[in-house]
């Protein structure tokens, strides 16, 4: 077989301090480079074909000066973006992956990738998938995948939900807050719930939710109030809507703090109801999904995909086509332009 393109999209440069990355300047598509899949060297490794790449929130915390530290590695200037993936592997030389495998992991924004070992797809991640109920792939990077998988492992390990509770659930179009809704729902909540647009605000009420609104047209703090308050807390935005949250909240109440987008890319949000946390003994739990993979991972594989292929759990994706289209993809959830999950289909399978 001839040379093939295999295109990459590049981290090209910082963004500036609470800015939106730049398609074009943050992040370039480079398609100079070509490999041969049926003469590569493998080395005792596998080469993969990059099918779908996940795209999420977090990505423009890595968009950083590799020197401050934080819980995500750093994207490094020159070097190809990276995210959770599956792809299709192509050859093998390696004992544990065979050709026609399908792989779950960390890859490089890239066609084509030679690895040398399936710890390189991240050790604590990295799954051959089975698909046994026969889901599009793309599931296996949202609700099937990693948000998901905070969804699933977070609200068993901290909602300590009771029938007849009450949560209030952010970003509950996005791929975990809609899997969070149809978790509470489930276990017998009424759940609140806020999106960002009416199209959103529409599919939250299909997945069951009590209350829908769009933060945008409504106040969260009046609908709260009106709604006689909450339980359970589950964070994907922070600012005035968790000083909102955080008024509203019954004594005791369980605060899940999975995510804070309102300040990814502007000035943090100084609290005015923080007093709170301590006069009404709210418990407040952070976490990173990563820390709860051990006792929960195996549950979810043998739970969540047969919910989703019966239709117990429903989703929506909002696909992009092609490496070139990663600049506007990252721009478009930073900003929540996105309906569903963001995925980049790079091939067909």
């Amino acid at each position: 077989m001839a040379p093939v393109r295999n295109a990459r999209a590049i981290f090209n440069a910082i963004p500036a301090p609470n800015a939106f990355p730049e398609p074009g300047k943050t992040t370039v598509y480079d398609d100079s480079q070509t490999i041969d899949p049926d003469t590569v060297p493998l080395n005792g490794g596998f080469l993969v074909k990059t099918l779908v790449l996940s795209i999420d929130p977090f990505m423009r915390g890595r968009m950083r000066d590799p020197s401050i530290k934080s819980y995500a590695p750093p994207f490094f200037v020159g070097q190809p973006l990276n995210n959770y993936a599956v792809a299709r592997v192509l050859r093998s030389e390696h004992p544990a992956i065979k050709a026609g495998d399908h792989v779950y992991g960390h890859l490089p924004f890239q066609e084509y990738v030679v690895l040398s070992d399936p710890a390189e797809l991240g050790r604590d991640i990295f799954r051959v998938l089975e698909n046994k109920e026969g889901l599009p792939w793309s599931a296996y990077l949202g609700v099937c995948g990693m948000p998901g998988q905070t969804a699933h492992h977070a609200w068993n390990e901290y909602s300590h939900a009771k029938p007849g509770e009450t949560v209030f659930v952010t970003a509950a179009a996005g791929p975990v807050g809609a899997t969070v809704v149809q978790l509470a729902k489930a276990e017998g909540l009424k759940v609140i719930a806020s999106a960002g647009s009416d199209e959103k605000v529409a599919f939250v009420k299909s997945l069951g939710a009590d209350v829908a609104f769009n933060y945008k047209t409504n106040d969260t703090k009046a609908m709260l109030e009106r709604e006689g308050g909450i339980d359970i807390y589950w964070d994907n935005v922070g600012g005035p809507t968790l000083d909102a949250a955080l008024g509203a909240a019954h004594r005791h109440a369980r605060f899940i703090e999975c995510g804070m987008i309102s300040a990814y890319n502007s000035e943090p949000y100084m609290l005015k109801n923080v007093q709170l946390i301590v006069t009404r003994e709210f418990k407040l739990s952070g976490f990173i999904v990563l820390s709860l993979h051990n006792k929960y991972l195996g549950r979810f594989y043998d739970e969540i995909p047969q919910m989703v292929a019966s239709g117990q759990i429903k989703y929506t994706e909002d696909r992009s086509l092609g490496l070139e289209a990663a600049g506007e993809a990252i721009v478009s959830v930073q900003k929540g332009t996105n309906t569903g999950k963001k995925v980049m289909v790079v091939s067909d399978d």
